[in-house]
């Protein structure tokens, strides 16, 4: 598939992590403005080499260590507004016309700034990168999940949170961080507490450990969403003639479209999969598992929502049809209200693929 049509082509991203997104130059930018020393780095390009090096260690905790630096510039109001707004003029620079992006509001209070004060500063700089996108002709709506850390014993106040700013651009929750000992059940007052103000949360489950995570997940938490979820395949044999049979939790989870957030490069730096061929999409995706295609941290993969359609194009033999399937995939997972989610649909996912298929079989025919 044309790279050219993918990056035009409309994307929906549900798991992106606003401190995984940082243009080099500005991590440098901010550095220097704001006294933070610590960078391993002086320059953009050998500095986006350095996070992709760091990261590509098989170790989903080695991996986290990278945030060291990015979340260490992002410590006032000025420097988390411009980080927003960045973020989403990229990513609707790369097509996106909707996306959830994540933060965690513990890990920006080093400087003095409180949690309201920081949630407000993320949201201003979205709505600023909003409108500079729109006045480009490229239109992009972002929601933000605020995230609570799973080592940490935050998550209550950081729900509350979420559903207090939850008319105001919030639209989610999420747990992120090591998985192993720290299952979500240790977070289990803040889903409980979500579920009854009819707020919608997803949890990172599945990455790092297996299926006890994802289990917890569902059936104690309710999670609406699985972030990464690659480890499902822990309950799904393949024989060797290809048969496939689901167990019962991975039955579950396709039986109730419960949405996989799936980030595929970002799950071979970890060691969650082994290679984009390998990677666990390809087989859920013909098993008709409610996948979606993500970037995680684009910074750290050094990665765009183009570039993951492109890997798995290549990987998979796939086309604008799946692009568009696994697109309105997301879009029918996203936090927000049904109305605005169909809107989206009808109005830019699916002419935006109507226009692209005519194109492509233009092409096809000269």
């Amino acid at each position: 598939m044309p790279l050219d049509l993918i990056i035009q082509a409309p994307k929906v991203l549900l798991h992106d992590h606003l401190d995984g997104g940082l243009r080099p130059q500005t991590v440098l930018d901010l550095a220097q403005e704001f006294g933070y020393a610590d960078l391993p780095a002086s320059d953009a390009e050998s500095l986006g080499r350095w996070f992709s090096e760091a990261a590509f260690s098989g170790s989903l905790e080695r991996y986290l260590k990278t945030f060291k630096h990015t979340v260490g510039v992002m410590q006032t109001i000025p420097a988390l507004t411009r980080v927003a707004r960045e973020c989403a003029e990229d990513l609707a620079a790369d097509g996106v016309v909707y996306a959830e992006v994540r933060f965690a509001p513990e890990l920006h209070i080093e400087q003095g700034l409180n949690e309201g004060e920081i949630i407000e500063a993320v949201l201003s700089g979205f709505t600023e990168g909003q409108a500079a996108a729109a006045a480009g002709g490229r239109r992009i709506r972002v929601g933000v999940l605020l995230t609570a850390m799973r080592t940490a014993a935050n998550s209550r106040h950081i729900a509350e949170l979420s559903v207090a700013y939850r008319d105001r651009g919030v639209v989610g929750f999420d747990i992120a961080g090591a998985e192993a000992g720290f299952p979500p059940t240790r977070h289990l007052d803040a889903f409980e507490y979500l579920r009854r103000e009819n707020a919608h949360f997803t949890i990172h489950a599945g990455e790092a450990f297996g299926l006890p995570s994802i289990w917890e997940a569902i059936q104690w938490c309710g999670a609406d969403r699985l972030g990464h979820g690659v480890r499902i395949m822990d309950d799904i044999t393949v024989g060797p003639s290809g048969e496939v049979k689901l167990g019962k939790l991975a039955a579950y989870v396709r039986d109730r479209r419960i949405p996989l957030e799936m980030c595929p490069t970002s799950n071979v730096q970890t060691g969650a999969a082994d290679s984009i061929a390998s990677h666990p999409i390809g087989l859920l995706r013909k098993l008709g598992f409610r996948v979606t295609v993500n970037t995680d941290n684009r910074l750290m993969s050094g990665t765009s929502m183009s570039h993951e359609m492109d890997l798995l194009s290549h990987a998979f033999g796939w086309g604008l049809t799946d692009m568009e399937w696994l697109t309105v995939n997301a879009m029918k997972s996203a936090f927000i209200g049904f109305d605005e989610r169909l809107e989206i649909i009808n109005n830019q996912i699916k002419p935006g693929y109507a226009v692209l298929t005519s194109e492509l079989v233009e092409r096809m025919s000269r």
